[in-house]
């Protein structure tokens, strides 16, 4: 008789354990769905952030909400379970300043929208593509495709620089050429040369600018505008017929500094 009794009690075991695997399994699954409609439903009216971040809410209060009945269907107490919890979070509060700083400063970028996910953004060093925003820190692929995280509080103490922002960018050339150059001739060389490569645009016009005469000779600053995914490849052509220019008309350079992304 008492070997029956225990071997009831584990086969109730056995059910409650399975019961609850199956039910939990099913709930995650369930706010899986909801997640993933939800963002379709979102698709179209709002930026892939604001879909991430809704996906992401809408799945940790839903596993919140699913452990929480599945414990209170196990006969827990559950308002003795947050009061354990409570205590225990004033603990972690304490060793967790950190990432609640992070979830604020997360708060802020996300009603700013400095940034969304596919920009290039230089942070400090690192120039990358915004992979995602979340809470706590932004995931960044750089062009070596090494993988970056940066906590949301380093980027609300940093300049953060949205190189794709806008539509169109402008490359910068800074050079010094010898005083004997024909300044005129060196205008309409460069202007020439903006003109023949088709992915400069010519509104806004290039930009030639003397900046000032220095004690290695006169310096310039000639920029061209383009679209944004141009950019290698005007960077590279107008470097290249700069050169092959000036050596045909005889232009000496002084001195050459590496072009400037404005």
């Amino acid at each position: 008789m008492t070997e029956l009794l225990e071997l009831g009690l584990r086969l109730d075991v056995v059910f409650r354990l399975l019961r609850f695997l199956g039910l939990f399994f099913l709930g995650i699954l369930v706010v899986k769905i909801l997640a993933f409609v939800a963002g379709r439903a979102m698709n179209k009216r709002f930026s892939e952030q604001s879909i991430m971040i809704t996906r992401k809410t809408i799945f940790y209060a839903g596993f919140l909400i699913v452990v929480m009945t599945l414990l209170a269907d196990l006969g827990l107490n559950l308002a003795a379970l947050l009061g354990a919890f409570g205590i225990a979070g004033i603990a972690i509060g304490f060793a967790a300043q950190t990432s609640v700083s992070n979830v604020i400063s997360g708060m802020f970028l996300i009603s700013e929208k400095p940034f969304e996910i596919g920009d290039i953004v230089r942070v400090g060093e690192n120039t990358g593509v915004v992979l995602s925003i979340d809470l706590l820190s932004i995931k960044i692929r750089t062009f070596d495709n090494q993988f970056l995280r940066i906590p949301n509080e380093t980027l609300i103490k940093s300049d953060v620089v949205n190189i794709t922002r806008y539509p169109i960018r402008r490359v910068t050339f800074d050079f010094v050429v010898e005083y004997s150059t024909e300044l005129g001739q060196l205008k309409q060389v460069l202007l020439s040369l903006a003109a023949e490569i088709p992915e400069v645009l010519d509104n806004p016009e290039p930009l030639f600018l003397i900046k000032g005469f220095g004690l290695r000779g006169v310096e310039i600053v000639f920029g061209v505008w383009f679209a944004k995914e141009d950019f290698l490849l005007v960077r590279n052509t107008v470097a290249e017929r700069m050169k092959t220019a000036f050596e045909a008309n005889n232009i000496q350079f002084a001195v050459v500094r590496w072009p400037s992304e404005q």
